[in-house]
């Protein structure tokens, strides 16, 4: 072999500048990072529904729909309260488009000419602060947006007949408490009843034969007078 043969061997084994070499040493971070809980806020709450949207709100000073954003949207329970609430995020950034509770006697609509679209007003509370608005929703298929609104529907009639026997139930607890009051009334006028006609002195209704007894113990009549006196 030659010498240049061997230079050029010992250049093909000898490792690169350019390249990584594990050489088993461990470099400690120079700034440590602490792990930090995020919280959600829906931490209590159970998903009824969880679904990919569009949102848009209507504009009521350009008299023309705007999109909110594309995400995720929510209807949530709550553990302990059992309210429901409506939360929709954009997908990327995670920001709030819908924010607002499902209340009794709310309802929802297809969108004219739209089967993948459905409207409803709510109180939202998206941006900090509440604001009556006019949502609009499209899914990617008909069958979403079907079970959207059955499940919206679903729970505002089941609001509105917990609503209905929570107002029967204090009517009749109202009722109740009205009965019981008036016998207590009726009881304590029947109780002071005797004790007014033992403590009269006025004997109005006396009986007919009271009062002859007590003609005859009086004056004789005048004319019984003056037959004595011609005898």
């Amino acid at each position: 072999m030659s010498s240049a043969d061997a230079e050029h061997r010992e250049d093909e084994e000898a490792p690169l500048a350019g390249d990584d070499e594990d050489t088993g040493a461990q470099v400690a971070p120079i700034v440590r990072l602490e792990e930090v809980a995020v919280t959600t806020g829906e931490e209590d709450e159970d998903a009824i529904l969880d679904l990919k949207a569009k949102l848009y709100r209507f504009d009521k000073d350009g008299n023309q729909w705007k999109e909110r954003g594309a995400g995720t949207v929510k209807l949530l329970k709550h553990n302990k309260t059992g309210k429901v609430r409506l939360v929709m995020r954009q997908s990327k950034t995670l920001k709030i488009c819908a924010n607002h509770l499902v209340l009794p006697k709310m309802t929802v609509q297809e969108h004219a000419g739209n089967e993948k679209s459905s409207v409803w007003h709510a109180t939202d509370f998206a941006d900090g602060e509440l604001k009556e608005e006019l949502f609009c929703i499209r899914f990617a298929s008909i069958e979403n947006n079907r079970l959207f609104m059955e499940k919206f529907q679903e729970i505002a009639e089941s609001l509105s007949t917990e609503e209905e026997n929570e107002d029967a139930t204090e009517a009749a607890g109202l009722l109740k408490n009205l009965s019981v009051e008036e016998r207590k009334t009726k009881e304590k006028a029947e109780e002071e009843a005797p004790a007014a006609t033992k403590s009269g002195t006025v004997k109005e209704d006396a009986p007919a034969e009271e009062k002859v007894e007590e003609k005859a113990e009086g004056k004789v009549p005048a004319a019984a007078e003056e037959e004595k006196k011609d005898t």
